[in-house]
């Protein structure tokens, strides 16, 4: 038998002071849990459930199988870890609150802005300022399309349109990410002043792909996609329970990166919505952000202008998805996501900054409580 242990936060409250303290302060950011559910899955069916608050956790993972006993333990304290800023050139990225990470595509045939910044560049460098002055904390360049269908593309041909890219962004003082799943590709990132490794595949696209990014010592995002090994991310997407089956698959992807050498402190996760996943798939994974924090890493969500917003809203073609990509960044905000990586910052930035003015203002409200 097989048991494996899962914590997913699922009650929440706009400050401790609203359940007299008995309450955590989620993954260090600005979202407070007061309630819980632990589930014990054995041979891939959920076979206890326990509801938990803060005080009453002990008594339950007491109630664990000593086989997943630790485990148990050590998510319970990555629920409440508080992470590091990134370090990135000369910004830093605190991740106590949530963060805009603006898209950057210099590719012919992205799903969303496909040509636009490849064919002029100048437009690109405009648009990058433009992103960093509305708020973005970070840029992420790519050069190679991920959409379904997109032919894999020659690295030296990848290198080429997104070298020029970041080295634009980096001088004017953006941090910037790469996004690509090829260690070459990376080293001329990296090399081209490139701050943050955004791969696709996880790290399991490209045999040398780990091995750089462990000796460039930079913080890399690893994310889920079923098809991560091959050619075609979205290959293989079917799942029994597909919350439990990418939680396991990104706890696996994180140890390998831990294996390779890659500083636990330099790993975010992303359960890689719309990569090889039904509409309801990614439904559940963002209804189920909020566990993904038992992994003890930084999030990342990336649902901007994704074809799950088209299928809610009569088909509305990608350029008429804002609405969509605000109430889903918004959703992530709600669980503790880190990091948001949208297409149109100013609005996510306006909406997070509306989102954190309500969040400030809940912690100082004991209007309720006795005098």
């Amino acid at each position: 038998m097989t048991d494996r242990v899962y914590i997913r936060p699922i009650g929440f409250v706009p400050g401790p002071q609203s359940e007299h303290g008995n309450a955590i302060r989620l993954a260090g950011g600005m979202v407070y849990a007061s309630r819980f559910a632990v589930m014990l899955r054995r041979e891939g069916q959920v076979v206890e459930r326990w509801l938990a608050a803060p005080d009453t956790m002990a008594g339950v993972l007491g109630r664990l199988p000593d086989d997943v006993a630790a485990d148990a333990e050590a998510q319970w304290a990555n629920l409440t870890l508080a992470h590091p800023p990134l370090e990135l050139g000369a910004r830093t990225v605190r991740l106590d609150q949530p963060q805009v990470m603006g898209i950057l595509n210099v590719t012919p045939d992205s799903f969303s802005d496909g040509g636009t910044f490849l064919d002029d560049r100048e437009a690109g460098r405009d648009h990058a300022a433009a992103m960093v002055e509305a708020g973005a904390a970070i840029i992420d360049v790519g050069g190679e399309s991920t959409r379904p269908g997109a032919k894999t593309l020659w690295e030296g041909d990848e290198i080429e349109r997104v070298v020029p890219a970041i080295e634009a962004c980096v001088g004017m003082g953006a941090a910037v990410s790469i996004d690509t799943r090829k260690a070459a590709v990376m080293e001329a990132a990296l090399a081209a002043g490139a701050h943050i490794v955004n791969d696709v595949s996880g790290l399991a696209h490209d045999p040398r792909s780990a091995e750089v990014v462990a000796q460039a010592g930079c913080p890399v995002v690893l994310m889920h996609a079923p098809g991560a090994a091959g050619d075609d991310l979205h290959e293989g997407g079917t799942y029994d329970n597909v919350v439990f089956e990418v939680f396991d698959a990104l706890r696996a992807r994180r140890d390998a990166a831990l294996e390779a050498g890659i500083a636990a402190s330099n790993i975010l996760l992303d359960p890689g919505i719309g990569f090889g996943k039904s509409l309801a798939d990614n439904l559940a994974l963002i209804n189920a952000l909020p566990l993904f924090h038992a992994l003890g890493h930084p999030l990342l969500l990336g649902a901007s202008r994704k074809r799950m917003i088209g299928a809610l809203s009569k088909e509305a073609p990608v350029e008429q998805r804002l609405g969509g990509s605000v109430a889903l960044a918004l959703e992530g905000m709600r669980a503790g996501v880190q990091l948001l990586r949208v297409h149109d910052v100013a609005e996510t930035v306006q909406a997070r900054n509306v989102w954190r003015g309500l969040r400030d203002a809940a912690l100082t409200d004991f209007g309720d409580l006795p005098g």
